[in-house]
């Protein structure tokens, strides 16, 4: 079969991503340079939407809220990734731990939501009746601190894995040679176990800023941007000026901000994993 007849294959696949991807999103081009609210009719402004976001300041502070929770977030993930990998690493549990840690991903979302809620609401959570809760729903830092704990929650058995998976790929041999010259655990996890697992802490750092950039469910459904807008991120930004104002037009050029700002972050991974190879 030629090459060129074997491109034919590929054309359904293609179509299907023109339908579902290329279609809507130059659909959101269009009308992001419309003053629209969904009902009304729409009137053409051309990049005036743009310009009013680049002056907005609800814009500029849930910019800051995103990054502050992606650090918050972030640092954590990752560390605690490698402590758990590393800890389970050759142990005969390691299988079954694994699977509980990844169990929460497979959770739906808003049944994990509701559980949490219910645990941790100060008022009536049942965490409260044994333990002092913070007050979260009063307190924009600690609201930030339990959508982190939730998001490391529901993601950390996908980070122990990507993990443990590139920790087994390295040869044993060399950490058996290390301790031969006289290395100890710790300068051995320093000046090798940490320089080859880099490549896997550099996935997981860009893939989980992207998701933090793109995210805003749990936000929505534990404190709805809440209290005082302590926690708007960006996608939940996007979502109550869409959806909750009625601005349309101007929520469509906030996406394609947020995906020029996503892509930016996808072109870091692809140079970063790069350049580790």
């Amino acid at each position: 079969m030629g090459r060129n007849n074997a491109h034919w294959f590929a054309l359904p696949a293609v179509a299907l991503l023109g339908l579902f991807l290329l279609y809507p999103f130059l659909d959101v081009l269009r009308f992001s340079t419309w003053d629209w609210s969904g009902l009304s009719e729409p009137r053409a402004i051309g990049l005036e939407n743009y310009r009013n976001i680049l002056r907005d300041p609800d814009f500029y502070n849930s910019l800051r809220i995103t990054l502050v929770f992606g650090i918050m977030t972030l640092v954590p993930f990752v560390i605690l990734s490698i402590l758990l990998a590393l800890a389970l690493d050759g142990q005969p549990y390691e299988r079954p731990i694994k699977a509980l840690l990844f169990l929460p991903g497979l959770v739906t979302l808003g049944g994990a939501t509701v559980a949490w809620y219910t645990l941790f609401s100060p008022e009536y959570g049942a965490l409260a009746s044994v333990l002092p809760v913070p007050r979260w729903d009063q307190n924009p830092f600690w609201a930030l601190v339990l959508i982190m704990l939730f998001t490391i929650w529901r993601h950390i058995g996908y980070g122990v894995l990507v993990v443990s998976a590139r920790l087994k790929a390295i040869p044993k041999t060399l950490l058996e040679a290390a301790a031969v010259d006289g290395a100890t655990y710790a300068q051995a996890f320093r000046y090798i176990t940490l320089p080859l697992l880099r490549p896997a802490i550099t996935f997981l750092a860009v893939i989980g800023t992207v998701l933090t950039l793109q995210g805003y469910t749990a936000v929505f459904l534990l404190t709805r941007g809440g209290p005082f807008g302590g926690t708007e991120v960006l996608g939940y930004y996007l979502y109550k000026t869409g959806f909750e104002v009625g601005r349309l037009g101007y929520a469509a050029a906030l996406t394609v901000i947020i995906l020029l700002l996503t892509l930016a972050f996808a072109l870091a991974q692809a140079r970063l994993l790069r350049e580790e190879r």
